[in-house]
């Protein structure tokens, strides 16, 4: 395996000193648990503006250590790694006990950038929660995740971060002989949803109060001395979550497994699976090719973001009130924060789509119909809005670009009138208005296409694409010339890619 020179970093670097935090909670939240060697590692990727954020210096440490700590092969210096248990809601059900089942935290640092980082190997290999599976992630799977988790965050959606992508030989057996990698994850924390189901329902309510008194001092320290800090964090939550919501909805993004144990409490997009960024716009799009009932379709994402909400809700019961009826009371009080904070979230977020300057009583509609239109006719979704901005308020002509995506002309056309005059009620500029919708309508966006075709060469030991693609994400807004056949039209046979929950 030829692997390039990680994206021209230098990935000699001086680890830094690890401190523990969750570590610090034990056992009963996350064991010790031993990497497990990777064969012949090689560094894929390495992900050099994060590594600076967090103040990874070159110096020390040699890259084949670096790559061996990535790999698993070797712990952070002065760091065991943990994994943690976790329960969950998955496709609606409950079940008892899941897990990082192939994931290990290996670190936790106080960066130079002043935040707090935890890295986690994904594929690290096997731990007590791995229900009989490898502990091994794919190199297709974490090719995905990787490109997806610096995808996300260029496009402002809080996620978790990738700091590295390490492959091997190891041969693992999925619906095919695949190989074997492992991702670093990089994020302030990766509590879930499910950690405080696990304790909810396994009747450990004492355990509940070490693990959100931890979350509030490490991540939400404004309500640490507050009386009702449980009340005021969940409060939190629940309002991240909804915009979190939001903002997926707004690039056009699937999750395809928002099970509760995928959730993260500090309202970051968490475990990338089969996600997908829409093609042509279906509003019942369905990206996971194992979610056969379409529970997690694009337009029931927000609708299970709010249910999720009231699954954590449910779980921090006690931490709520002694009083089963009074904490019932006040759990049911704060889900009802939901649906008004993602309305506000969602309005901005179409508005500014649409290049209005202000929200209006008439735009909810304004915007379902063009969203209509698009439905309608599978129009590009990340293109057609994109597009838009070509569009002149100061004149009657067509609307090039956009109108090349559209099927109903016709309806197209009448709903481009009353675009126009909205623009002109505002006495819009068609320059910085244009501005404004490319500054948050991306032109580039992680394509399942573009992705597989990383993948396919990467299993091939051709690792370029990746690094293409890296670069490529993280100015999704610009325009990049030379790299314009990225934004083109999907080519048919996108239309025939499935992912599914196998990695």
């Amino acid at each position: 395996m030829n692997a390039p020179e990680a994206a021209g970093f230098d990935c000699s670097v001086q680890l830094l000193p690890p401190a523990r935090r969750y570590a610090s909670l034990g056992d009963s939240y996350a064991p010790q648990v031993a990497t497990t060697p990777l064969p012949e590692p090689q560094l894929l990727h390495c992900n050099a503006a994060l590594a600076q954020q967090i103040g990874l210096d070159a110096g020390s440490a040699g890259q084949a250590a670096f790559t061996a700590v990535m790999a698993g092969n070797q712990p952070w210096p002065g760091y065991l790694p943990i994994s943690s248990v976790y329960a969950g809601h998955q496709f609606g059900s409950f079940v008892p006990q899941l897990g990082d089942g192939r994931a290990h935290l290996i670190a936790e640092l106080q960066g130079r950038d002043g935040g707090r980082w935890e890295l986690q190997l994904k594929g690290g290999g096997q731990t007590p929660w791995s229900r009989f599976a490898d502990g091994r992630a794919v190199l297709r799977s974490s090719i995905r995740e990787y490109l997806a988790s610096e995808a996300m965050h260029a496009l402002g959606i809080p996620t978790t971060r990738a700091l590295s992508l390490v492959g091997s030989p190891q041969e693992v057996v999925r619906e095919t002989i695949e190989t074997a990698a492992v991702v670093c994850r990089a994020a302030p924390g990766f509590v879930r949803f499910g950690h405080f189901e696990y304790f909810y329902y396994l009747n450990q309510h004492e355990r509940l109060k070490p693990l959100a008194d931890h979350v509030i001092a490490e991540h939400f320290p404004q309500f640490a001395d507050r009386a009702n800090r449980y009340q005021a964090w969940l409060v939190e939550v629940i309002e991240r979550t909804a915009c979190l919501m939001a903002q997926w909805q707004s690039v056009g993004f699937c999750h395809g497994v928002m099970n509760t144990d995928n959730f993260s409490v500090l309202g970051l997009s968490l475990d990338y699976g089969p996600y997908g960024f829409i093609d042509g716009f279906d509003a019942h799009h369905i990206c996971n090719h194992s979610d056969e009932g379409g529970r997690y379709a694009y337009d029931r994402q927000p609708m299970i973001g709010h249910w999720n909400c009231s699954r954590l809700l449910q779980a921090t019961l006690p931490l709520l009130s002694e009083q089963p009826e009074q904490a019932v009371e006040l759990a049911n009080a704060m889900l009802e924060r939901y649906p008004p904070a993602y309305s506000q979230a969602m309005t901005q977020l179409w508005t500014a789509k649409l290049g209005l300057r202000e929200a209006r009583e008439d735009d909810p509609e304004l915007i379902n119909r063009f969203l209509s239109i698009l439905h309608q006719g599978h129009s590009d979704f990340s293109r057609s809005f994109r597009h838009l901005a070509r569009l002149r308020s100061d004149n009657d002509e067509l609307a090039h670009g956009v109108r090349d995506e559209i099927a109903d002309l016709a309806a197209f056309d009448v709903w481009v009138g009353d675009y126009r005059a909205r623009l002109r009620s505002e006495s819009s500029d068609d320059a910085e208005r244009a501005a404004r919708m490319n500054a948050v309508n991306p032109k580039y966006v992680l394509r399942n296409y573009l992705v597989q075709t990383a993948i396919e060469q990467a299993q091939n030991g051709r690792y370029e694409e990746i690094d293409t693609l890296f670069k490529l994400l993280k100015r999704p807004f610009d325009e990049q010339p030379e790299m314009e056949r990225y934004a083109a039209e999907p080519p048919a046979s996108a239309k025939h890619i499935e992912v599914s929950c196998s990695s």
